[in-house]
């Protein structure tokens, strides 16, 4: 398999992503005219940087501690998710920003450019919600709500007083997870009807928004939300619900259910976000169609590499 930070793919791969993600939704008046100052970030595995390596006990280390976990960009393990580098790493470095370092765990980390709250196998929802429900399939216990109370008490310590914070929050770009995908992922691993399941989406949705809404309030101006990936062409979902029906599956060998499931959170992740920019219509919210870009590299994977 051809490495994620090989030069030519990466220079496709990035130019394609950045411009699905970012640029064609950044762009505009309000965006195009503010000088970020900062980045700040909330979510799971696909924006952590190293925050559930630092919260983990030293003699029980999660797998991201070690090869080939960072073997391609840093060639040595950093906590992230990946070979290489993560979508918030290209973010930054499209913004001239240092890499954001990870909260938890982090000595003497400089957060003047910004600072990451992500952990990996986080919810949307606390645990004790999914418990209720039989689903005790939790990596860790850092929910969005966990990581938005540590963002407000690290405040006096990243931006010192009151003005200084409010000014940090204002001209900062805001990511909002990716977030929610555990919340799914955790009863599809366990095999949960799919019924049940999309008994979580509003509760997720709803969420979101709450953590969306006290951040304005606190001075969030530009936030940048992304909604779910194509979960029916994931490697582990083809193979936990592998099929002999031939009609379970798209023109690309994609689960379709799962896929209408990924849709159907996207739609009212996108309802939800609307209803947000009419209650603020100062504030920039902007969508990033993870599921779109992503199928794309199932649909056309030779031109991506």
């Amino acid at each position: 398999m051809t490495s994620l930070d090989s030069p030519p793919l990466m220079k496709k791969l990035l130019s394609f992503f950045l411009s699905t993600l970012f640029l064609l939704t950044v762009v505009n008046a309000e965006t195009n005219c503010r000088n970020f100052k900062s980045i700040i970030s909330f979510g799971d595995s696909i924006a952590d940087t190293g925050n559930l390596l630092g919260l983990s006990d030293p003699n029980d280390l999660p797998k991201v501690a070690f090869p080939p976990y960072g073997e391609t960009f840093f060639h040595h393990p950093t906590g992230r998710f990946s070979n290489g580098r993560l979508i918030i790493d290209f973010i930054a470095e499209f913004l001239g920003f240092p890499l954001v370092p990870p909260f938890y765990g982090s000595q003497n980390a400089n957060f003047e450019k910004g600072v990451n709250f992500a952990v990996g196998g986080a919810t949307a929802l606390e645990p004790s919600i999914l418990q209720e429900r039989g689903i005790n399939f939790a990596y860790t216990n850092v929910s969005l709500g966990v990581q938005l109370k540590s963002f407000k008490d690290s405040l006096p310590n990243l931006c010192g007083s009151p003005t200084d914070c409010r000014d940090m929050i204002e001209n900062a770009l805001i990511l909002m997870g990716e977030i929610g995908g555990n919340d799914y992922n955790y009863p599809l691993f366990l095999g949960k009807p799919i019924e049940e399941i999309r008994e979580l989406v509003p509760l997720v949705i709803t969420t979101i928004s709450s953590a969306i809404t006290e951040l304005i309030g606190m001075g969030g101006r530009t936030f940048l939300v992304p909604g779910e990936f194509p979960l029916g062409c994931a490697v582990i979902y083809l193979t936990l619900y592998k099929t002999s029906n031939k009609e379970a599956y798209d023109s690309s060998g994609c689960l379709k259910w799962l896929n209408e499931f990924a849709v159907y959170h996207d739609d009212q992740l996108q309802a939800e976000l609307n209803k947000l920019r009419k209650l603020y219509p100062h504030v920039n919210i902007i969508y990033a169609d993870y599921y779109n870009a992503l199928l794309r590299l199932s649909q056309e994977p030779t031109k991506f590499g």
